[in-house]
């Protein structure tokens, strides 16, 4: 019999750990983090991480796992995934995994391409020569190594130009090779069941306004400047929502007010992108606009869980 574990996928500030939060006490869950900023230490303010009173009530995993100066793939995600699961069905405990960063449930759905582990040692040299080149220099020199991810990768999109190289320095083969290969299938003895949190876009958008009101009240802004003292500027951190803005404000070249209604503008994109990939890319097994713990422990019940 297949071991059943719960996804719950969604754009950002759908509802979506609340939602796992009141699922995990009467199913006897454990949740799992499937966002790809929430893993790093750093910044749990505005990464939206489970406050202490949450994680004090039930089990989570996977969240400020990583130092900010370290790199997740969807790859090395998985395989912690796993074990967690692993881990938490040993227990009797359901896994619960809850996030928006959509290729990281992909990956635990449908499987990922066998890339080795790069050597951390390496991609630290490799992100101290992307530093020194610049990216542009970067983008350059690796289209003379790689001219087929060079092709496809823009030239600021610094996180993956380096994992291009690290790939080809560490393998000797071409991240394109790698990515075409017949993807490590999930195994077998689980059983995923996926329910996609969509709400209307007012009410969405309204949600990611709100959110970053209650971020800055909560200190995101102290939160931000202790980061940018303490860590590299290229962190995979340096990516969340409203980090650059409010990195701007810091360095005087916007306002506060600015600032604020520039992080709820990216946002809102970000959580429009989110509802296309979603609705396209994960066949979900129900789908829901509001975070209705009752209406999902229905549905489970009929599905036997």
């Amino acid at each position: 019999m297949k071991k059943p574990v719960l996804i719950i996928g969604g754009p950002t500030a759908s509802g979506k750990s609340g939602l796992a939060l009141a699922l995990a006490s009467p199913l006897s869950g454990v949740v799992i983090n499937g966002d790809s900023m929430q893993i790093y230490q750093g910044l749990p303010i505005l990464t939206a991480q489970p406050p202490a009173e949450d994680c004090a009530k039930i089990p989570h995993k996977l969240y400020a796992a990583l130092p900010p100066e370290d790199t997740c793939s969807a790859a090395r995600w998985r395989e912690r995934a796993l074990d967690e699961i692993n881990k938490a069905q040993a227990e009797n405990k359901l896994p619960i995994i809850v996030g928006g960063t959509g290729f990281y449930l992909k990956t635990l759905l449908k499987g990922i391409s066998p890339i080795p582990d790069i050597p951390h040692g390496l991609r630290d040299k490799i992100s101290a020569l992307q530093k020194e080149l610049g990216n542009p220099a970067f983008h350059q020199e690796l289209a003379k190594r790689d001219p087929v991810m060079a092709v496809r990768l823009p030239p600021f999109n610094t996180q993956r130009l380096v994992r291009a190289w690290e790939v080809l320095e560490a393998t000797g083969k071409s991240l394109a090779e790698w990515q075409a290969l017949p993807p490590v299938p999930p195994p077998e003895d689980l059983r995923f069941l996926t329910i996609t949190l969509l709400p209307p876009r007012d009410k969405l958008y309204a949600a990611c306004n709100a959110r970053f009101g209650q971020m800055l009240q909560a200190g995101a802004l102290e939160e931000v400047k202790q980061f940018r003292e303490h860590c590299p500027a290229n962190a995979a951190l340096s990516k969340a929502l409203g980090y650059p803005e409010l990195s701007a404000y810091l360095d005087g070249k916007i306002s506060l007010e600015e600032a604020t209604i520039a992080a709820q503008q990216s946002t809102r994109h970000y959580a429009k992108r989110q509802v296309t990939w979603f609705r396209h890319q994960i066949a979900a097994d129900l789908t829901v606009d509001a975070p209705a713990p009752e209406k999902v422990l229905a549905w489970m019940e009929e599905q036997r869980i």
